[in-house]
């Protein structure tokens, strides 16, 4: 079975004592229960990352992502993280690709495919990201623009691989501007997500596969989102610095 995935992305917002609290309210909520295939991922700024951890720990199923990592392994990239260096302080999870990433750092797809590679090669989970900004959704050509991001970006790794990889879809025209996909929209794109997956490795690959939506998930709209059959959580942003809110939506994942 998937697992089900509520990550919370901070992005570079909050002080410390600000995600102390966030996190703090949030790990000791007594309405959260999480199965054995659910999780809760929190991907916070770098200087946070340990602080956060000792905050997680103690909590079932709750782990701490960065929210990025270099594309080389280590040497002189004054200001840049390493997968290394996550390892080494027991991160599980980074997100890689997010199309922030990609359009204010110009992160191409090659970049992507070497910072997929160091992270795997230091036993991290990586969140990968895709999505169709809006020209490309009014365009109607959302499938071939998401099928060509998951080929450039993970068609390279082995089934085996594929295993430590979870996919997040943003449509970038829903991100920090209220609008929100319709839950038949997400599941439609989960699902070619799925069937792009399926094409190059099988069902059974495909159907292992956690895919979450990230495109302004809210308390209000996580359960009718996440009942869709193909979505498996949600990768949230603005929402997921408010703890009510967040608690909500970890609450939404299917039972």
């Amino acid at each position: 079975m998937r697992k089900q995935i509520a990550a919370a992305n901070w992005k570079m917002n909050l002080t410390e004592q600000e995600g102390i609290d966030l996190i703090s309210a949030i790990a000791t909520d007594k309405s959260i229960e999480l199965s054995d295939e659910q999780v809760a991922v929190f991907a916070v700024p770098f200087p946070y990352l340990s602080t956060i951890k000792k905050h997680t720990d103690a909590a079932n199923n709750f782990f701490v992502a960065a929210q990025n990592c270099a594309a080389e392994k280590a040497g002189a990239y004054t200001g840049e993280v390493s997968a290394q260096m996550l390892q080494s302080i027991g991160i599980k999870y980074v997100v890689i690709g997010h199309s922030e990433r990609r359009e204010y750092y110009n992160e191409t797809s090659n970049v992507l495919v070497k910072k997929i590679e160091v992270a795997l090669q230091n036993n991290l989970t990586v969140i990968f990201c895709c999505g169709e900004p809006l020209q490309i959704r009014e365009a109607s050509t959302q499938n071939e623009h998401i099928a060509n991001q998951l080929a450039e970006g993970l068609f390279n790794l082995t089934e085996e691989q594929l295993q430590n990889i979870v996919i997040a879809y943003e449509p970038i025209w829903a991100i920090g501007t209220g609008k929100t996909a319709t839950s038949d929209e997400a599941q439609q794109m989960h699902a070619h997500i799925r069937a792009t997956l399926a094409a190059k490795y099988g069902n059974d690959v495909a159907n292992n596969t956690s895919i979450l939506y990230g495109g302004s998930v809210k308390g209000t709209n996580a359960a009718e989102i996440f009942g869709k059959p193909d979505v498996d959580g949600g990768l949230v942003g603005g929402a997921s610095l408010v703890a009510t809110e967040f608690i909500t939506i970890i609450n939404s994942l299917k039972k």
